[in-house]
C-alpha cells in the first residue's frame, strides 16, 4: 500500500510533536486525521495544514472521555471504512518536579494513568477492529525513554536522576502494553511498536520559564513517522529513538 493511499490518525495532534507528526505524515503523502479534544483547535490545526496543500482533516477525540473516543471511531469508519495507522501520541506529565519520588499525590498518578495508560488502550481498543481492516495496519505508541526500567536502574545512564514517578511508570507500562500487544497482533500483518522522541522543545520540558528540550519540534516526529511508516518487513513489538533500539 503506497503512502497516498494510507489514513492515518494522531491523537493530541493540534500542537507540539503530535501536530508535527501529522503535517510529516501528510507531506507523505498520507491523508491524516489531526485528533484533538478541543474541536475549535482542532479544526484550525487542520485548516493551517490545509492551507499548505497537505491532506488533513480534524476530528475530535478526548482518549479520557469513552463517549467521545467511540463517535471518533464511528466517524472514522463512516468516513474512510478504515484506518491504516494509528500515532497514539496524547499524554500528560504533572508531576510536581519539587517534590520527592514518595511525595507525589496519589492524584497525579490517577490523572496521568487515565491519559497515558488507560487513554491510549482504550483509544488502541476502539480503533483495532478498523485497523484490522488495512492490508497494513501499523500502531505507534509514543512513550520515552524515561519509561525504560533499564535505564533508570543504571547509574551511568542520562535519564538516572530525571524522577517524575507517576511520568516515568505510565510510560514503563505503555511499552509493556506495546509488547503484549505485539503478541497478539504477531500474526495480523498489524505491527505494533513504542517509541522515544527524543528531549525535545515542547510545551512539556518548558518549566519555570525555562526551555529545557535539545531537540526542535520537527526532530521529535520522525521516530513516530518512521515506525508509522514501516513497511512489511519492519519491526513490531519494539522500543525505538530513530535507529536506535532502546532497553525497556
Amino acid at each position: 500500500m503506497n503512502s497516498s493511499s494510507k489514513i492515518a490518525l494522531v491523537t493530541g495532534a493540534t500542537r507540539g510533536i503530535g501536530r508535527e507528526t501529522v503535517r510529516q505524515l501528510a507531506e507523505a503523502g498520507v491523508h491524516t486525521l489531526l485528533a484533538g479534544r478541543n474541536r475549535e483547535k482542532a479544526v484550525q490545526a487542520a485548516l493551517d495544514l490545509q492551507a499548505q496543500g497537505l491532506p488533513v482533516e480534524a476530528i475530535t477525540l478526548d482518549v479520557t472521555d469513552p463517549a467521545s473516543i467511540a463517535a471518533a471511531a464511528s466517524e472514522v469508519e463512516q468516513r474512510h471504512g478504515r484506518l491504516d495507522i494509528l500515532v497514539n501520541n496524547a499524554g500528560i506529565l504533572v508531576d510536581d518536579p519539587s517534590r520527592q519520588v514518595s511525595e507525589q499525590s496519589l492524584q497525579a498518578w490517577r490523572t496521568t494513568f487515565d491519559t497515558n495508560v488507560f487513554g491510549l488502550i482504550a483509544v488502541t481498543q476502539a480503533f483495532l477492529p478498523l485497523l484490522r481492516k488495512s492490508a497494513a495496519g501499523r500502531i505507534v505508541n509514543v512513550s520515552s525513554a524515561l519509561g525504560s526500567v533499564a535505564l533508570h536502574s543504571d547509574p551511568s545512564s542520562f535519564i538516572y536522576d530525571f524522577k517524575l514517578p507517576a511520568y516515568n511508570v505510565s510510560k514503563s507500562a505503555v511499552n509493556a502494553w506495546t509488547v503484549q500487544l505485539a503478541y497478539e497482533l504477531k500474526d495480523s500483518g498489524i505491527k505494533v511498536n513504542t517509541i522515544h522522541p527524543g528531549y525535545v522543545k515542547t510545551d512539556m520540558n518548558h518549566v519555570e520559564g525555562e526551555q529545557r528540550g535539545e531537540l526542535d519540534v520537527p526532530d521529535g516526529a520522525r521516530t513516530s513517522v518512521r515506525l508509522a511508516l514501516i513497511d512489511n518487513d519492519g519491526p513490531t513489538g519494539g522500543f525505538f529513538y530513530l535507529d536506535q533500539v532502546l532497553p525497556w
